[in-house]
């Protein structure tokens, strides 16, 4: 009884929410942004890849994909595909490639 009236609450906080799109406009596939990291690593690089929209299995298969185009290893982490050194150019016309139309080179 207590947890009822939260609930109707924060549904009509998320209900309009949710109406801000047309009904019927296709849903824009989620952006994927590459950046280059290097916190925790000892002063290395790596390409980070965040945004693509598959399961586990499928992004370890697109990021041995990767490693191969450039030459260096990699690996999936919590869904971001790291790829070892700075290849955030590479990267975005794999990607391109690939079929992601929303590929980004974020920061700097």
């Amino acid at each position: 009884m207590g947890i009822e009236p939260t609930l109707a609450a924060w549904e009509a906080k998320v209900q309009p929410l949710n109406n801000t799109m047309k009904p019927g406009s296709p849903a824009k596939p989620p952006a994927i942004r590459i950046w280059k990291e290097t916190a925790h690593r000892g002063g290395k690089g790596v390409s980070a890849i965040n945004g693509i929209p598959l399961p586990q299995a499928q992004l370890e298969e697109i990021c041995s994909a990767l490693k191969k185009k450039c030459g260096t290893g990699g690996t999936v982490k919590n869904g971001v595909i790291e790829i070892q050194g700075d290849h955030r150019d590479r990267l975005v016309d794999e990607l391109k490639k690939l079929g992601f139309t929303d590929v980004k080179k974020a920061g700097g």
